[in-house]
């Protein structure tokens, strides 16, 4: 699957400039999937007891907390404990927790099936050779391991048992047993209302996943526009297919560098990779994760201000 492509800077150039009317949609429409975002976080915060805390305050975290996620030096580690900084005053620190745990959890959950599904549209409607019979027969496995450790995670809890395998790894390992020890009644607590909500709140769980899910697939639209856009595809159900699978195995490359601030390089590989599998060209690639690049940046500069805005005194609760 040799890429072997070279890349006019000139011409990368001129169809982003062309693609200037395009920006306001592609940027556009991620509101609507952080509102789905916010609305699964509130269906979970819902579903563990009373929630006097509003949409749009929620929605402005949630903008923030990916904001952070994705400029973090780390990478993916600022946004979860900005979360439940902001709502634990309303809910209590351990329903802010385990809320922000579970959607955490929601949210990597439907990573899982959504490239489970990639990996059977590509294998539906796509030429299936032995290097990508050999790919795709390991993600699948990687997928379904991991969707059966989520259902046991949501099942018995997740928390403690995390923490019992922290306590073997060399230099987390005695702060992982002093941490737990000291708090082991919380991380019990956190894992009970874990464990509630898929057994106990079947309604809220079964929600949520599909809000998380939906929105995974309204992205695949982001990719279709810009394929339509860059490299004069039609409007088909064959070029949304090739979206679904191009965004997934980017998505799916790109979080196994989780660690790189802005997933730096991980997202152009990525794109690089699977656009030419489509069959598309370099250029194509290259246009599509740089505008990506511009949408990503608007959104981390919005969720940056949006920290500043609208901090007013929480109401106080009833905490649980």
């Amino acid at each position: 699957m040799a890429l072997g492509f070279k890349v006019s800077f000139v011409e990368l150039w001129r169809q982003l400039t062309e693609a200037g009317y395009w920006l306001l949609p592609i940027v556009g429409m991620w509101l609507p999937l952080y509102m789905m975002n916010a609305l699964s976080w509130r269906v979970i915060i819902c579903g563990s007891g009373d929630c006097n805390i509003s949409y749009l305050r929620l929605l402005k975290v949630t903008i923030s907390a990916f904001a952070l996620n994705y400029a973090t030096p780390v990478g993916l580690l600022g946004g979860e404990p900005y979360k439940i900084l902001e709502v634990k005053d309303s809910i209590g620190a351990e329903r802010a927790s385990s809320s922000v745990l579970l959607f955490a959890m929601m949210h990597v959950f439907s990573h899982f099936w959504y490239w489970l599904t990639a990996v059977a549209l590509y294998v539906l409607f796509l030429p299936v050779g032995v290097v990508e019979g050999t790919l795709l027969s390991l993600i699948t496995i990687f997928c379904v391991a991991g969707v059966y450790l989520f259902v046991k995670g949501y099942r018995n809890g997740m928390v403690m048992n995390v923490f019992r395998l922290l306590h073997h790894l060399p230099w987390m390992g005695a702060w992982a047993r002093r941490f737990s020890e000291k708090n082991a009644d919380r991380l019990a607590d956190i894992d009970a209302q874990i464990a509630a909500l898929h057994a106990q709140q079947r309604r809220s769980f079964y929600v949520s996943f599909l809000l998380e899910y939906v929105g995974r697939v309204l992205q695949s639209f982001e990719i279709f526009f810009m394929l339509m856009l860059f490299s004069k595809a039609e409007a088909s159900p064959m070029t949304f297919v090739h979206a679904f699978v191009i965004l997934a195995f980017t998505s799916l490359f790109a979080n196994m560098l989780f660690f790189i601030p802005l997933q730096m390089g991980g997202r152009e590989g990525g794109f690089a990779m699977t656009v030419a599998d489509m069959g598309f060209n370099g250029q194509t690639a290259m246009s599509v994760s740089l505008l990506c690049r511009v949408r990503e940046l608007f959104w981390v500069a919005i969720g940056m201000l949006l920290i500043k805005v609208g901090n007013k005194p929480p109401t106080p609760s009833t905490k649980r």
